[in-house]
């Protein structure tokens, strides 16, 4: 009988390869389980240029890294704007080399564990007589809307049926958008009263989701759209897993957890993930060198910017970041910082390379031109660094509240550490996400689809120090929850048990 194998495969983004590094570690504590991952090798090169997972993973001898190709050139951005063209050249370049690696492998994998975008592992799992679990990293509840889709569609909820003036505008709006963006991202910052119309066809959000907070690629005029076809086609696939994981808790989306069940038995909600694995280091009582870090990190972090928390009072620091992968066009950025400035709270801001359409960079990534007032009153009370070590960040006593582009990661990293949130969500679950954060769980101000300094200053202010006491406190509740899952006998540490326990029966 075979010793259980597991090969695992994640999107090849920053979240995802992050999410997918922790969980191959919690099995990887596991030494009679073999794990190997499967990495694009433009994402394996930044990972070992930007942090020290090699020597992490070294401790481990039943785990290896492997790489296939991306199909990309190697100037293609992978920004958000490129999702599209990520996933075809995985379809068309890396996905046949999983599939010969599958087959051809002797003694190979006994389980396959891949992003639940990559609706081409059913076939090569069926052809090879694999166990397949699906690991989808963005949020159940967003999930959950991907898999309306269908039903939205049927129901005549979309596309958007508009007034002809209206209709004419919006496509016009678009046409300009798929000039500059990929052809699957299409704007979320449009305003229109419209899109506050409630969304009836999404089972068990009947009351909550209004059109704006539908995952961004809803707002196609059209049903061609290639991201709303790959998620109808995801959703017919990922029923054929033998079961699902995801990165959550059943404290916080217990509700959403039992919609799955009802179609997939087989759910593991193992998450937050960032603190599963910190809680089995600790219980393992395995100790790494001073010098490593916990960072899966595609960017050099800033540790600077730690030791400027340090000076700064508690809970009164705003920390601002977009992600790794949304960008926004030089007048929101400016928008963005005049309402930071104005509403004189301290912040530590993440201004990601690249990330600012339209702004002029020197060769060392120093933003030119900028209005010498904004310069001068960051100087007061900010501090901007091109990447952040977020977790510590989030963490850190001086931190209050967090503006954030609504990533599932951020979102639940900024929940575990009891850290209200203004949302403003760029592209895909993160509509969803915001939504949840302000409407459902309470936990901050949703900004979607406005970006102006008045709006930015006053969001700011009400978290920081109108309802600040309010938010922190709904926050510590939630943060109690999150981190009693992943304690001993919690839901997430069990359903990581029946995972491992399922695993190892998956043996051929």
């Amino acid at each position: 009988m075979a010793v259980p194998h597991v090969l695992i495969f994640p999107l090849p983004l920053q979240g995802p390869v992050s999410c997918m590094l922790k969980l191959a570690e919690l099995l990887c504590l596991h030494q009679e389980i073999y794990v190997t991952f499967l990495n694009t090798e433009h994402i394996q090169q930044r990972l070992l240029n930007c942090t020290d997972v090699e020597i992490r993973f070294e401790k481990y001898p039943n785990f290896k890294f492997i790489t296939v190709p991306d199909g990309l050139p190697e100037d293609n951005p992978r920004t958000g704007d490129q999702i599209m063209k990520i996933i075809e050249g995985i379809e068309e370049v890396s996905s046949p080399l999983f599939r010969e690696m599958v087959i051809a492998a002797c003694g190979g994998p006994t389980c396959l564990i891949v992003d639940g975008i990559f609706t081409f592992a059913v076939d090569v799992a069926k052809e090879v007589r694999i166990p397949l679990l699906y690991f989808d990293t963005i949020s159940p509840c967003g999930l959950w809307t991907y898999l309306a889709v269908p039903k939205l569609i049927e129901a005549g909820e979309i596309p958007f049926k508009e007034n002809s003036a209206f209709s004419t505008l919006y496509s016009l709006f678009i046409i300009v958008n798929l000039l500059c963006l990929c052809r699957c991202c299409f704007p979320q910052k449009f305003s229109g009263n419209d899109l506050d119309a409630l969304v009836n066809n999404v089972p068990g959000m009947e009351g909550v989701l209004r059109r704006r907070d539908l995952p961004s690629f809803c707002r196609s005029p059209s049903l061609d759209c290639p991201i709303i076809q790959l998620v109808i086609k995801e959703g017919k696939h990922i029923v054929q897993a033998q079961g699902v994981i995801f990165n959550t808790f059943e404290g916080l989306e217990g509700p959403i957890l039992s919609q799955f069940r009802s179609m997939i038995p087989n759910i593991y909600a193992i998450g937050p993930l960032h603190i599963q694995i910190k809680a089995k280091l600790a219980a393992s009582q395995q100790c790494l060198p001073k010098t490593t870090t916990m960072s899966n990190s595609l960017w050099k972090e800033d540790m600077s910017c730690m030791d400027w928390l340090d000076k700064q009072p508690k809970k009164s620091v705003l920390f601002v970041s977009i992600g790794s992968l949304a960008t926004m066009s030089k007048a929101h950025f400016l928008e963005f910082w005049y309402g930071l400035v104005n509403s004189m709270t301290p912040f530590l801001w993440v201004q990601r390379p690249g990330s600012i359409i339209g702004l002029e960079e020197d060769e060392d990534d120093n933003i030119n031109n900028v209005p010498k007032e904004l310069s001068e009153s960051t100087k007061e009370r900010g501090c901007i660094v091109r990447w952040a070590p977020q977790e510590e960040v989030l963490a850190h006593s001086s931190i209050g509240g967090f503006l954030t582009h609504s990533g599932w990661n951020s979102t639940l990293e900024s929940i575990v550490e009891g850290v209200p949130m203004i949302c403003w969500p760029y592209f895909v679950d993160q509509h969803v996400n915001s939504r949840y954060v302000g409407e459902v769980w309470k936990l901050g101000l949703d900004m979607k689809d406005i970006c102006d300094r008045a709006t930015v200053e006053r969001m700011v202010r009400q978290v920081m120090e109108v309802n600040k006491i309010d938010f922190l406190e709904r926050a510590k509740e939630r943060s109690h929850l999150a981190i009693a899952s992943v304690a001993e006998n919690g839901s997430s540490y069990q359903d990581l048990d029946r995972l491992i326990e399922d695993i190892k029966l998956m043996r051929i």
